[in-house]
């Protein structure tokens, strides 16, 4: 019997209410987070939105969500043969789904 992980994901929209999401992926030992995303973008829903730069170690940090409430890298956080949940981080601005503003609220224009 192969194991599955759980991803809840909150979805939506600057000023949209929130909702919640559920992707049921194959669990593989070893893969991260960011992989189980990527996976659900590449077969189950590419409108999924993330944010990572893992190929410019100038662009780390892009990753950052919140697994479980805690706030983490994406990319450094181990998936789990259980129920995720998924959200984008409290602190900064949402743009979409797991998107957040990057910027500093300085350099942002209008």
């Amino acid at each position: 019997m192969t194991e599955t992980s759980i991803l809840l994901i909150q979805r939506g929209r600057h000023g949209e209410i929130p909702r919640w999401e559920r992707f049921e992926i194959p669990y593989e030992p070893g893969q991260s987070v960011l992989d189980g995303i990527r996976q659900i973008r590449a077969s189950t829903d590419p409108s999924l939105a993330i944010r990572f730069s893992c190929i410019n170690a100038n662009a780390c940090k892009e990753c950052m969500i919140r697994v479980d409430a805690k706030v983490v890298y994406a990319c450094m956080c181990r998936l789990e043969p259980r129920e995720m949940r998924l959200q984008p981080l409290a602190s900064k601005k949402l743009v979409r789904d797991l998107v957040t503003e990057i910027a500093p609220p300085d350099e942002i224009l209008g």
